[in-house]
């Protein structure tokens, strides 16, 4: 019974690896002060246009942001590259082209394609490519400036807000740089992949992997050194 559990959360996507109880704690908060000073500092920015300039698509930006902060989506490049750029396709889509659903479809396409471009796949920028067509008379008047303000100035602000807020945390500070290095080991096995033959391997698998390369070396290098440990006790 376990056995065919197991291949449906498998089969459905369901993540096998839990996490501790105080990083769902620290997520679970970080996005709620995160979306919450956002929305503060763009009201003060602009206190005429109350909540209408906080998108929504900055909701799923705080999930990666807080929920997998070193993940290669959540990096400062992918958020502020993805939305803006997929903002810019946006407003084109909405100007040059109609009836509205095919321009909605278009700058979604658009945005996924200029991302993988400037390598900065970011999905909540898709959001942001279709809130340009279909997001209403407040998104229609602010036209080319929908790019800079609100998207542009969120992106930025949402980064400082998530350095500031996981900061307090070592092994989940932002961006995954400033992370704490894990210690590594006073030997390496020999049987363990150098830097490029895992990036190479990722190459090969030709789709988007998300886990940074240092995570993935740290996992590699651990698993070589467990396997060692093994094959010296069998020994």
């Amino acid at each position: 019974m376990k056995s065919v559990l197991k291949r449906l959360q498998h089969w459905v996507g369901v993540e096998l690896i839990a996490v501790s109880s105080l990083e769902r704690l620290v997520a679970v908060f970080g996005g709620a002060l995160g979306i919450t000073g956002l929305s503060l500092l763009l009201h003060w920015q602009a206190p005429g246009l109350g909540q209408s300039c906080l998108i929504a698509s900055m909701g799923a930006s705080a999930v990666l942001l807080f929920g997998v902060p070193h993940s290669p989506l959540s990096q400062p490049w992918p958020l502020i590259g993805g939305h803006t750029l997929s903002a810019l396709a946006g407003v084109l889509c909405a100007r040059w082209m109609e009836p509205p659903f095919l321009a909605g479809g278009l700058a979604v396409g658009l945005a996924i394609g200029v991302m993988h471009l400037a390598r900065c796949i970011h999905p909540p920028g898709g959001a942001t490519a279709l809130t340009a067509v279909i997001g209403g008379k407040v998104v229609e008047q602010w036209s080319y400036s929908y790019v800079l303000f609100p998207v542009l100035t969120s992106t930025v602000l949402l980064v400082i807000l998530a350095t500031v807020i996981n900061a307090p945390f070592p092994w989940r500070r932002y961006p995954s740089l400033l992370a704490r290095p894990v210690k590594p080991a006073t030997t390496k096995p020999p049987a363990s992949p150098s830097h490029d033959q895992i990036l190479a391997a990722m190459r090969e698998i030709d789709t988007f992997v998300d886990i940074s390369e240092e995570d993935l070396v740290q996992l590699v290098e651990r698993l070589s050194a467990d396997v060692a440990r093994r094959r010296n006790g069998d020994a």
